[in-house]
């Protein structure tokens, strides 16, 4: 049989997501959208009123006496371990001793319904012998509270190379956290089945991952437990690991009552109780030349963590290994500093780290331009990756180095060099309002930095009418990756869309799978799905050979049908013949990514199979006097590979973008000096808008494919078009720069850049300077 090539697979037209038309219509369903039985509970936690204490003494009797209450239950409750964390097993489902964050759950209450449940919950009483807590990165470092060593990544001699540049400039800021705010909140529901096992609806990005936490908790086998996931109304992260929480809650109640149990959690619980991304503190130094070519650069990188170790190394390495972006620095010193603090464990967001590590280096550009008085573009250009200086940090090589005439283009076509003058003419005629452009890359790795999640499984059936059913490891959350695995499976046979049915992901049906998430679901699932469709494929072209006395490669599936010795079969008439002729017409199918190795101790190797290419060009406003501000246009130029379908490309670009926008402008988490979060609710939570959207924002897909052969030589699309708003946020320090224009200096901003800090930034740049 011949090499099969993934690359071969016919061109995408752009299908409509799957469930489009249940979603505009109501009709989609999701796991709170299931028939409740009449003998349903639902859950609710008491949670702890302390950020860091002891706990002395529990009186629950109030709660078990409560209206609707049938069952509370503590950690001694637990048949087995007590975790629902995915590496280290130190996150509770319900503390035991000791609280480490405010709003932790303590105790679980199960009644007649959700109303009951909460209310109930808030009438446990807790004895606590409250500890120090440590809420912000300046206490965790004073007291040595790190999750795991400080990590370092190196190449050349990063102090040599400062004592000896032409110029050094050192500066720090800080980026804040952010919410996932997901349409659907958090919920699960866990039926009991015979013999102990459990059946689990959950919406989460990890089926498997949930299936083995529960299991574990519950003191059963895998295959005692079975979770499903139809869809998420979003999770960008928020349902990889915290998922597990509320279906190890709805698992256990169901297991010691054998009833089914429901955990809905409401919005201001869930923000209390679920991470959050990783807010970073970053300072620098650098050295550069008279033209803005970086010669060396020490980067230090803190990330508050929170109060367990969730999945902060792999984050936190994340943000090393794009601390780099588009940029080569001979000599180069990056520290990354892990702290644990009793805040809410933070957790895996959109771009798992990398946009704290590409926003750093941004920022670095940004400063040395501002020192030299040259345009930020230029001093990006003359350090991007090229011949003779390719190697990343950790000895990656920048192979298919796409974004010099990616910049190129996208300088071109959004008329860059002319608005900026066009700006700068705006801004000497006018005192109070100001604006900014600014053009960022992205360089963005795709694969699972631990190396063995970079599998998939899929199970294709076809049946003996030509119909079609493709089950896979990978979760839709809106992203279309269902749509896109359905299109690669079609293809292979040639036949309509039409004919595939997507089902449900199960853990009963592929297992051992790993999250959807890294931006890797088409890669993984797609390629998976083909494997199996072409050994069910290639099946059906040999028993046409022999039935047709022919050779199999003369059997062709085309949209017209499958021909044969001449003849045009129609697909079902050969999924007919096939079936009677005791031909197998299921197969599951398996794919590992190639050529990736990573040795994490020493911050070698190449943990990516390829890079996703993009830049983005965005024009802004500030008002000097209230510090408001508005994104006027955005240009943006982003390589999807051979794109698997150019309309959910589209859409994910245009999403990741403006989810990235509100991290940096207007989503900003407060927590008071008790380590009470205050932002909880969308009444203090602002996330992004229809009006905060730019009136034109223009989204190109770059004309190549990807070098690697990946499915339909397609590129990730799910992460690196957050990173594309950093140019929202390097367009707000020139227009902040623009208020006091003959000083040589980085505007003071911080991330978000609400008002406030707007204000405050325009306040210290016409006085002070940066880091003062």
């Amino acid at each position: 049989m011949a090499e099969r090539d993934p690359a071969l697979v016919l061109d995408k037209p752009s299908h409509p997501h799957d469930s489009a038309h249940l979603h505009v219509s109501g009709a989609a369903r999701y796991a709170d959208d299931m028939p409740e039985p009449a003998d349903i509970l639902h859950l609710a936690f008491g949670q702890s009123k302390q950020a860091h204490a002891r706990i002395v003494a529990m009186d629950l009797s109030q709660v078990l006496a409560a209206e609707g209450v049938i069952a509370v239950y503590t950690a001694g409750d637990i048949p087995g371990e007590n975790n629902v964390g995915p590496v280290a097993h130190d996150d509770r489902l319900l503390a035991d001793g000791e609280v480490v964050f405010m709003g932790q759950p303590v105790f679980l209450v199960a009644a007649t319904s959700q109303l009951a449940a909460r209310e109930a919950a808030r009438l446990g009483q807790v004895s606590y012998e409250v500890r120090e807590a440590l809420l912000t990165v300046d206490q965790a470092r004073a007291a040595a509270s790190l999750i795991e060593p400080t990590q370092h990544m190196r190449r050349g001699d990063a102090g040599a190379g400062l004592a000896s540049a032409a110029n050094r400039l050192a500066g720090r800021f800080a980026m804040g956290g952010q919410d996932h705010f997901y349409l659907e909140g958090q919920v699960a529901v866990a039926t009991p089945g015979e013999d102990g096992q459990v059946h689990l609806l959950s919406s989460t990005q990890h089926p498997s991952e949930v299936q083995h936490l529960v299991a574990n908790l519950l003191n059963l086998t895998s295959a005692d437990v079975t979770v499903e996931v139809r869809r998420m109304g979003g999770a960008f992260g928020g349902k990889e690991t915290q998922a597990a929480l509320f279906a190890a809650a709805a698992a256990l109640v169901a297991h010691r009552t054998g009833r089914p149990a429901k955990f809905r959690c409401d919005r201001d619980d869930d923000m209390v109780l679920t991470g959050k991304r990783h807010p970073f503190e970053v300072a620098y130094e650098v050295g550069f030349d008279d033209e803005g070519r970086l010669h060396a650069l020490s980067l230090q990188l803190a990330s508050n963590c929170g109060a367990t170790l969730d999945l902060s190394s792999a984050i936190n390495d994340r943000a090393m290994f794009h601390a780099d972006n588009c940029y080569f620095v001979p000599h180069i010193a990056i520290a990354s500093e892990r702290l644990k603090t009793n805040t809410v464990s933070a957790t895996a967001f959109r771009g798992f780290g990398g946009p704290q590590g590409m926003l750093a280096i941004e920022r670095v550009i940004d400063h040395v331009a501002a020192a030299l008085g040259r345009d930020p573009l230029d001093v990006r250009v003359i350090n991007l990756y090229g011949p003779g200086r390719d190697l990343t940090p950790y000895d990656m090589p920048v192979a298919d180095n796409i974004a010099p005439p990616l910049i190129a283009r996208l300088r071109e076509t959004s008329r860059y060099d002319a608005r900026v003058r066009e700006v700068e003419a705006f801004n000497a005629a006018n005192a109070i309002l100001k604006k900014g452009i600014a053009l960022t890359p992205v360089k963005f790795g795709i694969s699972f930095t631990t190396t063995h999640l970079n599998q998939a499984g899929a199970l294709v059936h076809v049946y003996a009418d030509g119909s079609i059913q493709v089950n896979h490891g990978g979760t839709e959350m809106g992203q279309g990756l269902y749509v896109k695995v359905a299109q690669v499976v079609a293809d292979v046979f040639a036949v309509p869309l039409a004919r595939v049915r997507i089902t449900a992901t199960r853990t009963d049906k592929v297992p051992n799978t790993s999250a959807t998430a890294a931006s890797s679901g088409a890669d993984l699932n797609g390629m998976a799905a083909f494997e199996a469709a072409m050994t069910i494929r290639d099946r059906l072209a040999a028993f046409l050979a022999r039935t047709y006395d022919c050779e199999p490669g003369h059997v062709l599936f085309t949209p017209a049908g499958v021909l044969v010795a001449g003849e045009v079969l129609e697909f079902g008439h050969v999924a007919r013949k096939a079936h009677i002729g005791r031909v197998s017409l299921s197969s599951t199918g398996y794919y590992a990514t190639p050529g990736i190795a990573y040795d994490r101790a020493a911050h070698k190797g190449r943990p990516f199979y390829y890079f996703a290419y993009g830049a983005a060009v965005s024009e802004v406003a500030i008002d000097t006097l209230t510090g408001e501000h508005k994104v006027l246009a955005v240009d943006i130029l982003h390589d999807v590979g051979r794109s698997l379908n150019a309309a959910i490309d589209l859409g994910q670009i245009e999403g990741g973008f403006l989810q990235g926008q509100g991290w940096l402008t207007t989503e900003e988490l407060v927590w008071d000096k008790t380590g009470r979060l205050l932002t909880h609710s969308p009444a203090t939570y602002k996330i992004p808008t229809a009006s905060d959207r730019p009136k034109r924002l223009r989204i190109d897909l770059w004309d190549g494919e990807n070098a690697e052969p990946t499915i339909n030589r397609s590129k990730a699309v799910g992460e690196p078009p957050f990173m594309l708003a950093i140019s929202v946020f390097s367009a707000l320090n020139r227009a902040i720069a623009a208020t006091n224009p003959d000083k040589r200096d980085m505007p003071p901003l911080n991330a978000p850049a609400t008002p406030q800090a707007i204000l405050a930034a325009i306040a210290r740049h016409r006085q002070g300077s940066l880091g003062a």
